[in-house]
């Protein structure tokens, strides 16, 4: 199992994120493909390789090939727009109004349900500090009727697993030295 892979390779001072990964790859607050999906997009936008051939593995074994593509799609786009979206937050008012000018065509035709979709862009949001798509991609999933648990249960999925990435990045650093 590529979850109990991640577990094994955290140091012992990272005890609290190899149980909070156990505990979310068994969450009962999102269905199979919501907590796959969220799993394998917040695992891409780490941009740790170990986290993400670990999760990718597991989340192949889940996900539909639509289902899969989605969610790494989901890691792609944001990774551009929330770049962009941050960009005009600093530029100020007068770029509020400016054409984002980019193509986002996944955005309107992912593959899978909507509100799935939008769940992993919120945790990619989340991980690449974006407010503004966090709170718009939260307004989203909410109106297609997810709960605030199952948007915080995204939010834990993202946070555990940068956590988890930066532990290994840091061991494999230090192991290198």
């Amino acid at each position: 199992m590529s979850v109990e892979n991640l577990k094994n390779a955290l140091p012992e001072y990272a005890k609290d994120l190899k149980l909070n990964l156990g505990s979310l790859a068994r969450s009962t607050e999102l269905n199979e493909q919501q907590l796959w999906g969220t799993f394998l997009a917040a695992a891409a936008a780490t941009k740790s390789a170990t986290v993400l051939k670990e999760i990718s593995e597991e989340a192949a074994d889940v996900l539909s090939a639509e289902a899969y593509n989605a969610a790494l799609g989901a890691a792609s786009i944001m990774g551009m727009n929330n770049v962009a979206y941050r960009a005009k937050g600093f530029l100020g008012d007068d770029y509020a109004q400016v054409r984002m000018g980019l193509r986002m065509n996944i955005i309107g035709n992912p593959g899978v349900e909507k509100s799935d979709f939008e769940l992993w862009s919120l945790a990619v949001s989340t991980i690449n500090g974006c407010h503004d798509c966090t709170a718009a991609h939260d307004n989203v999933v909410r109106k297609e009727g997810l709960s605030k648990e199952q948007v915080w249960e995204a939010v834990k999925i993202a946070a555990t697993l940068q956590g988890v990435a930066q532990a290994i990045v840091a061991s494999e650093l230090l192991a290198g030295v």
